[in-house]
């Protein structure tokens, strides 16, 4: 292989020893007979699910044979050549069946599972670490997430063990496919400062130069290398295979090299599906080396020089094994290996413009299993354990073991901090306040508690805890010279529990769902808290909804919320949060209004963090300082704990009527003082009315779904009785800062009449009084609308 040079499409790989550091070498015509097991394998998983399983709706299953197909090599070299079971493996959404096959030939899964490719129970449509048999180390589907991933958890491994002295993970590997690096997640997480450093990173992708619909365009690679390097990456590019390199060295060679180099990737596709003979004839080309390469080309026969045409670096073993090798003995920085394959590889669908979705058919199945020499009656064999194949994939099942980890413990989180507040106070606040007194009550629970931000540490009133407690890095040898000069000291160290991101907020969510499951990965619970102004919780839905379908367990803070920041005008006032959290699975959405209504909901959310049957929570914050002598706190001690399992249900009653009431208003978060004193008039004006004031309209609609009998896992619907008793039954009005439809579901309690106040429309810049009359918020607005829900005499 030539010296290394930029640009270099195969540039030169790092010489490793591989006894000393990978065992005895694998051979590679037994990895090559298990690849091509791997191969059937993942397009009978496919063929099964779609032909023969029988499909009641007469609807295509689906799932994506040619993308599978062009990833085997990469996964077969991974599993059974490299990989070990210190390390980590996300795969490409559409090769989930790949890793299915590897499972299976591992002995990782029965053969049973093979025939259930989505269905229901069965092999997932694509990889999840929750749903699937065998190990799956992470879950994927939407493209850029499952690339991604391994960076947080290196971070994440990197945190815990520093935390606590155990083990870190080894590699933290992802196979993506080119077309993924569409997605702006990819960068986000390359351009990280803190991803830069870990040297245990490794982006394997598959450069099959097809997406969903098309073939991309030319130069598309070279460009992403170029991004690679200029990111401070380690980059290996794979294009060229070992027999394609080796007729590059025959008289004419180098001019077949530039032909192929030059040609695009539209022409390339096609001259992967002609005949030999129009091959012969077109490969010429009609440049100035178009005679040399009608000579080569008229000295190598029809198979030869098909095959040599698509000898491609991805599918080369021996050059994947070197080039995964030459990562690892690059430890500094992540590594990135471009490898060039072909979308449906050996299958009939090859390098078809339009094979990603396509499907054999049972002819072209059975003709297949010829070529790869298996049986389409037995289509599920393994191999025998005394042959070859069968201790290869015995070797590499003992290489990738794990050692399930014990769950340790996490102190005991108290109910309360014993703080009364009684001047102004807003939720924002009272958030940074809760970190530093809960470090000096518990400090057992503070230690498991770690900060993350995307650049909004101090705006979101992180800054008492980072001084506290400093900022963790990666670098085993922080700046020296750090400024501590400011009322926020920013002090680096490996033992710091606040790790302070890019402004990106979906590396954030990303790095979040890997702090919340190292309760699982390796025993040692943490408290993972992220901070992130509300509108923006919007921005990372997507990546924060895949931590928690993975099973990541964390506290997501949105803070300022709602058109109380009113000075930050519209694009910073959000909406549809509200409605986010009471919809999102995984996590329990709240929006206290008081400081001992957040205190105490806080604390129950830590608790439920780290633990098999654990939840993650969101709070929407304020930045809007309230009257904390509105919340009305009980001075009995039996009172006070009634009003705190209220809060923790969902709500309590803030105000009661002497008699019946004639409405009920229903107060959230921010804008509870308005509601109190719409409240004082109307009382003043003769009206009877009850005031509600919840502290998580999601546990309410839980509570209305289980009195239904609608929510089996969570049956408790006394909350209802409480709030809403039969015997005060009336119409409610519900004020919320976000869209009103967020608590339209009250009126189903007892089928009464119901009016909402909210945000329905983008806001602008003003103070909040200003805000809350132009969206209807303000106290004339809350008595009117009450008053119009009063019977008619």
């Amino acid at each position: 292989m030539p010296p290394a040079r930029r640009g270099d499409p195969n540039r030169q790989l790092t010489a490793v020893d591989p006894a000393a550091r990978y065992g005895p070498p694998v051979s590679l015509d037994t990895l090559s007979s298990v690849e091509r097991r791997v191969l059937w394998l993942a397009t009978s998983i496919i063929h099964h699910a779609n032909k023969v399983r029988p499909a009641r709706s007469g609807l295509k299953v689906g799932g994506h044979q040619s993308s599978s197909a062009s990833a085997v090599s990469i996964l077969t070299a991974l599993s059974f050549g490299h990989l070990e079971g210190a390390d980590r493996l996300s795969v490409k959404p559409h090769a989930g069946p790949v890793i299915h096959a590897i499972n299976f030939l591992l002995g990782k899964i029965d053969a049973d599972r093979l025939t259930g490719l989505r269905a229901f129970g069965g092999l997932q449509s694509y990889p999840s670490r929750t749903k699937d048999p065998g190990d799956i180390d992470f879950s994927t589907g939407s493209m850029g997430l499952g690339a991604t991933a391994p960076a947080w958890r290196g971070i994440a491994s990197r945190y815990v063990s520093d935390r606590f002295a155990i083990p870190r993970d080894g590699r933290q590997v992802a196979v993506i496919g080119d077309g993924e690096l569409d997605e702006g997640a990819c960068w986000e997480a390359v351009l990280d400062p803190t991803v830069s450093s870990l040297g245990e990173l490794l982006w394997v992708v598959d450069v099959n130069r097809q997406s969903l619909d098309r073939v991309v365009t030319s130069g598309g690679a070279g460009r992403i290398g170029a991004m690679f390097d200029a990111a401070g990456w380690n980059c290996i590019t794979l294009k060229y295979g070992s027999r394609l390199r080796a007729i590059f060295e025959l008289p004419g060679g180098e001019a077949l090299e530039r032909r192929i180099d030059e040609v695009s990737n539209v022409e390339y596709q096609e001259l992967l599906r002609v005949p030999a003979a129009e091959l012969r004839e077109r490969l010429p080309g009609s440049g100035s080396d178009s005679r040399t390469l009608a000579t080569l080309a008229a000295e190598l026969d029809d198979a030869t020089l098909t095959a040599s045409f698509r000898d491609l670096g991805g599918h080369d073993l021996g050059l994947l094994l070197d080039a995964y090798r030459a990562a690892d003995a690059v430890t500094d920085r992540p590594s990135v290996i471009l490898a060039y394959t072909l979308k449906g590889r050996m299958l009939p669908t090859e390098g078809h413009r339009e094979n990603h979705s396509a499907l054999l058919t049972t002819e072209e199945w059975r003709e297949l299993a010829a070529i790869l020499d298996t049986d389409p009656d037995d289509p599920w064999a393994a191999f025998a354990p005394e042959s070859d194949e069968g201790r290869l994939c015995a070797t590499a099942r003992q290489r990738l073991e794990r050692t399930t980890p014990v769950l340790q413990p996490v102190a005991e989180i108290p109910t309360a901090l014993g703080r009364t507040d009684s001047g102004l106070a807003s939720t924002q606040q009272v958030f940074g306040r809760l970190l530093t007194d809960l470090r000096r009550a518990a400090p057992a629970v503070a230690e498991r508690i770690v900060t993350v931000s995307p650049d909004v540490a101090t705006s979101t009133h992180l800054g008492s805890w980072i001084n506290a407690t400093g900022i963790w890095t990666t670098d085993p040898e922080p700046e020296t010279g750090q400024d501590t000069s400011g009322a926020v000291k920013w002090r680096t160290h490996s033992t710091g529990q606040h790790i302070e991101l890019g402004i990106a907020e979906t590396n954030l969510v990303g790095l979040l769902g890997e702090l919340g499951l190292t309760w699982d990965r390796d025993g040692e619970p943490l408290l993972p808290i992220g901070t992130l102004y509300d509108p923006f919780l919007a921005r990372v839905l997507e990546p924060w909804a895949f931590g928690l379908y993975a099973g990541g367990q964390s506290i997501v803070v949105g803070t300022p919320s709602g058109i109380t920041l009113a000075p930050e005008g519209g694009a910073h006032q959000s909406i549809v949060t509200p409605s986010t959290g009471i919809e999102q699975p995984g996590c329990i959405a709240w929006e206290p209004a008081f400081a001992q209504d957040l205190e105490w909901t806080f604390l129950h959310a830590l608790s439920l963090l780290g633990r098999p049957d654990g939840t993650s929570a969101y709070f929407r914050l304020s930045t809007n300082p309230l009257d904390q002598t509105l919340a009305a706190l009980p001075a009995d001690a039996d009172a006070l704990e009634e009003r705190r399992r209220d809060v923790l249900a969902g709500g309590y009653r803030l105000r009661t009527a002497a008699g019946a009431p004639s409405v009920t208003l229903v107060a959230v978060g921010a804008i509870t003082p308005n509601v109190l004193a719409a409240a004082d008039e109307l009382t003043a004006a003769g009206v009877a009315l009850d005031v509600v004031c919840l502290t998580s309209p999601d546990l309410l609609f839980r509570a209305l779904q289980a009195r239904r009998g609608l929510d089996e896992h969570d049956p408790d619907d006394s909350i209802l009785d409480r709030l809403f008793p039969t015997d005060r039954r009336a119409p409610i009005l519900t004020v919320h800062d976000s869209h009103p439809h967020a608590l339209a579901f009250l009126s189903g309690i007892h089928g009464v009449p119901i009016g909402c106040l909210g945000v329905q429309r983008f806001g602008q810049s003003g103070d909040v009084d200003d805000l809350y009359a132009y969206a209807g918020l303000d106290v004339d607005t809350i008595v009117g609308a009450a008053l119009d829900l009063l019977p008619r005499r």
